[in-house]
């Protein structure tokens, strides 16, 4: 069997181009939804991933990652960098569309129903959650075969539960290759599981999966309908399964086998079927990994729980009341696939027990067996991954599990009640002599005809009251007369008394090979506290001779009467078995017949034995008897002895005519013969029982070794393996990586920007202690990068500012922010700002300082200053009336001589209109035009007006204006400068 799982077949297709009936070839499946488990390590598996995904694929993807609960999402900003496809996180009730990803959000567990999504609040704890299992069950119950199943990197085993119920319908599963995976582990575990279908790099995943969508078959019915080529070419394939594997399947459902051979098909781009037979007989390995397809084990721990819940409460409970304290009980479990369902029947008998409030000495061995021996295997181990928490209760994992880092291990107390064994329920023998029968999910895999066959069998092999426990999807049928059900619509049922038909009964044969896995029991029964009064009432009831008790094998438990003529303490070390203290005269006619009760179940007597008694003979006939009732001897043998008298001289059959001598010894002689051919047969059967017990033992050894070596390469393999916290945190250490690096980004962009300003700023924490500074800082304080988290006051800077510590500490305690203009050495000035640090989170983390360089614009301010000092002072002296006017009029400036002259006060004419206040009454049109010849005449003109004093006198002013032009040449007002002429 090849080793590493199968991939997509990446050959030529065959030429042909017809599917079988029903399959049509598709594009990709449009409004294919796939989903994608992932934890640690799993943001560069789904960017490699969704960055091969093509434009316009027709399909949905649907992340679930582990993710802490207060941790907020950014994987929707992440992920939209690398995919043209629309990236959301999931709200309630969002609706699946077609090129679009869809993420998971923190703290919610998440199903889909009908191609909507749903959202959960989590019911496990932290560190139990198992968000992937959870979808990944539900995507298969609403997607069924076109279900899509993909693992990428990631701790621990979530979503390989949920894959196997993908598996189940037919769906695909694509898995991370370990070897490309960050961390490896949930890809592993899908892997060691047998549950890949696909086994790429993240990159090479999705093309596979187009390539397979664009292959799935589109039914429109449930069963399909064959061509007789079609049939026969499905027959063959069970025939080649047969040959390869030595397995059966042609009693198997023709829809079951088809769909998964279509599956397989599908995964490897083939059309016709007849193309499969020959791709089958071409690689062995496909043989192997179809007939694993056609073993694949839903299976889990407590599966419907009420059904469990019955049978702990009430059937086992009625079943324990039927045996007395110390009694043993024996199960089968058929199909166990991994192990799950065995030891919940053996959890739950435990439970029963404890209930009861009786000792807990009643036992209860299970034989549990299946057709998959890797199955077996995993079962043998007893160790399940971490996520059977969301199937086990903290009640019963801390009583019946220990945790180990790979997961839970099955409590020692429950392994040893069970034996695990393979097991062809179509070919091999069964159990016999069963108190409970568990078959779960099997029967629906097979055909009707054969399921009228095995219920039959399973009622055989039950002991009367037995219980028969079946899968939610089964039931008896038509056997009601055989089980009668605990409870309406309950799959528990009671085994009834009445027989089956003889031609229903049908035992499975090996060639005469005995039962692989039965275990025989070889314990002495558990003997009961009075056996002297059991056994006088027993013999009373139909015996008086001397007998003995034993159990099966011969030990001696009970003596009655006087047992002397017939047995002997045997020379050497006390032995109490009744086959080494029989007398040699017995000891071969007891052992035939002994073993023949024993192997049949029955009375056996032989007749005609004789004993020497005192120099004579003592002739006796010996009885041996299976005990079946009382239930407190069930399992025990009885030995009767009973003297015979001696035998007379018989008479002739000739009409009263004496036998003569002759005939007399021919008669001896001839019973005699019969007797010795008696001996002989049971010699044969005995020896032939013998053969058949140590086949069984053999394979009981051989079942024990296999176990036993399990177990040593348990206890040799140990592997470190981190908890779902761990899984979280990788989780958001990979997210806020990028994050990171994305604020590198931010804060290089940021340096960049203060750096060209060359704004010197200083961060400051609640102490005022040092934080950060820009490198433009170094040019005012002494600071070195080792100065981080010195106080302010332990700097020195060429400012003038002592009191720089205070303002800071003013700052902190108003929150109000402060702005000074301070000097430095070297006729330097800066504009000092000191305002709060407001983090993100609206919270006060200190102060920010920043300090402008104004030296420039200061000392133009103080040059300007001082000009304007000089010409303010030339405008005071000047003989001339000196008026400064804008654009509108408005008077700007108005001097000393203006004042005199005018009669008016500067004061009174400063942002008045000038044409208002001095256009003369007389002519006033006139006269304004005259005087608005100053904001219009060109510089240096000369024109004459009457202007209107106070006194409404008025003069006359010969003006010359000059324009004040500003920086871009463009006109802002006039000056006018007035002589008087009157």
């Amino acid at each position: 069997m090849n080793k590493k799982p199968n991939s997509l077949s990446n050959g030529k297709e065959p030429a042909a181009s017809r599917y079988p009936a029903g399959i049509t070839e598709t594009k990709a499946r449009y409004g294919a939804v796939v989903g994608i488990g992932t934890s640690a390590g799993g943001l560069e598996a789904l960017e490699q991933f969704l960055r091969n995904v093509p434009a316009k694929s027709g399909i949905a993807f649907v992340i679930v990652q582990h993710l802490d609960p207060t941790h907020k999402g950014v994987l929707p900003d992440l992920l939209q960098r690398v995919t043209s496809m629309t990236v959301r996180q999931v709200t309630d009730r969002m609706k699946v569309e077609s090129d679009c990803v869809y993420i998971i959000p923190p703290n919610k567990d998440m199903s889909i129903l009908h191609g909507v999504l749903y959202l959960f609040e989590p019911t496990e704890s932290r560190g139990l959650r198992l968000p992937i299992d959870f979808f990944f069950n539900s995507l298969a119950e609403d997607q069924k075969q076109l279900a899509v199943g993909v693992v990428l990197s990631g701790m621990g085993s979530d979503g390989t539960l949920g894959l196997r119920a993908i598996k189940a319908k037919a769906g695909l599963v694509g898995v991370q290759d370990p070897s490309s995976a960050k961390f490896d582990s949930m890809p592993r575990s899908a892997i060691d599981a047998g549950l890949a279908d696909i086994v790429s790099p993240a990159e090479e995943l999705p093309g596979k999966i187009l390539a397979y969508l664009r292959h799935i078959p589109n039914r429109s019915s449930s069963q399909p309908v064959l061509l007789e080529k079609e049939q026969s070419a499905l027959e063959k394939v069970t025939v080649l399964l047969r040959s390869k594997t030595g397995h059966d399947f042609s009693l198997y459902k023709k829809n079951t086998l088809y769909r998964r051979i279509e599956r397989r098909m599908a995964v490897h781009q083939i059309k016709r079927i007849d193309d499969y037979v020959r791709f089958l007989r071409e690689n062995p390995a496909e043989a192997e990994i179809l007939f694993k397809e056609l073993l694949i084990g839903v299976t889990s721990f407590f599966r419907d729980p009420e059904e469990w819940n019955l049978l702990r409460d009430k059937a086992l409970p009625a079943l324990l009341t039927q045996q007395p304290d110390g009694g043993s009980f024996r199960a089968w479990s058929v199909g166990c696939s991994t192990g799950e369902e065995a030891y919940s029947l053996a959890i739950t008998f435990k439970e029963a027990v404890a209930h009861c409030k009786t000792n807990d000495s009643y036992t209860l061995q299970i034989f549990a067996t299946d057709l998959d021996q890797d199955a077996i295997v995993r079962a043998r181990q007893g160790l399940y991954p971490v996520n059977i928490a969301g199937q086990v209760s903290d009640e019963r994992l801390h009583r019946f599990f220990i945790q180990e880092e790979k997961g839970y291990r099955v409590h020692k107390e429950i392994r040893e009640m069970v034996t695990f064994a393979t097991q062809n329920i179509i070919m091999d023998p069964p159990f016999t002599k069963l108190d409970i029968l568990l078959c779960r999910n099997l029967l629906i895999y097979l055909q009707p005809d054969l399921q009228k066959k095995l219920l039959p069998l399973f009622h055989y092999s039950l002991k009367p009251g037995g219980l028969l426990l079946l899968g939610t999807a089964e039931t008896v049928g038509s056997f009601n007369s055989l089980f009668a059900a605990m409870q309406p619509k309950s799959r528990l049922y009671l085994r009834q008394d009445s027989l089956p038909s003889p031609a229903s009964l049908i035992f499975p044969t090996m060639n005469g090979a005995g039962m692989p896995g039965i275990k025989k029991e070889s314990k002495m029964p558990h003997q009961p506290d009075n056996l002297q009064s059991l056994t006088d009432q027993l013999l009373l009831q139909s015996y008086s001779p001397p007998a003995v008790l034993t159990s099966a094998q011969g030990d001696i438990l009970y003596i009655r009467g006087k047992t002397g003529k017939y047995l002997e303490p045997a020379s050497g070390k006390v032995n109490w078995n009744i086959f080494a203290m029989a007398r040699d005269e017995l000891r071969f006619e007891m052992n035939g017949a002994f073993q023949k009760a024993v192997r049949e179940q029955k009375t056996v007597t032989a007749k005609g034995l004789k004993v020497s008694v005192n120099g004579g003979l003592q002739a006796l006939n010996l009885t041996i008897q299976p005990i079946t009732h009382p239930e407190a001897l069930s399992g025990m043998v009885l030995v009767i002895f009973q003297d015979m008298p001696a035998d007379p001289t018989k008479a002739g059959t000739g009409r009263g005519k004496t036998k003569s001598p002759a005939s007399a010894r021919i008669a001896e002689l001839e019973q005699a013969l019969m007797q010795s051919r008696e001996e002989l047969q049971i010699t044969h059967e005995s020896i032939q029982a013998s053969q058949e017990e140590f086949k069984s033992m053999n394979e009981e050894l051989q079942s024990t070794n296999e176990e036993l070596q399990s177990t040593n390469e348990e206890l040799s393999t140990s592997k470190e393996e981190m908890q779902s916290i761990n899984e979280e945190l990788q989780t958001v250490n990979a997210e806020q990586a990028a994050k990171m690096e994305e604020f590198g980004r931010i804060n290089s962009d940021m340096q960049n920007l203060l750096n060209s300003t060359e704004i010197i700023s200083l961060f400051l924490d609640n102490e005022l202690r040092i934080k950060r500074f820009t490198p433009s800082a170094v040019k005012l304080f002494n600071l070195l990068d080792s100065d981080i988290g010195r106080p302010l006051t332990d700097l020195s800077s060429e400012l003038y500012y002592p009191q720089m510590f205070d303002d800071a500490r003013e700052v902190l305690r108003t929150m109000l922010f402060c702005e000074k203009q301070i000097s430095a050495t070297k006729d330097r000035y800066f504009s000092v700002r000191i305002m709060p640090y407001r983090t993100l989170e609206n919270r006060i983390d200190g102060v920010v300082m920043t300090l402008n360089d104004i030296s420039r614009s200061t000392l133009l301010e103080a040059d300007l200053k001082a000009t304007s000092g000089m010409l303010r002072a030339l405008v005071q002296a000047a003989p001339l009336i000196i008026i400064g006017l804008s654009e509108e009029g408005k008077i700007l400036e108005f001097n000393p001589e203006a004042e005199r002259l005018l009669g008016r006060k500067r004061t009174e004419v400063i942002g008045g209109n000038f044409f208002e206040i001095f256009t003369p009454e007389v002519d006033q049109p006139k006269a304004e035009a005259d005087l608005k010849k100053l904001l219009t005449s060109e510089s240096g003109q000369k024109f004459t007006t009457r202007i209107l004093t106070k006194d409404n006198s008025s003069v006359r002013i010969q003006w010359t204006a000059e324009k004040i032009l500003m920086a871009d040449n463009q006109t802002s007002g006039m000056v006018a400068f007035g002589q008087n002429l009157s």
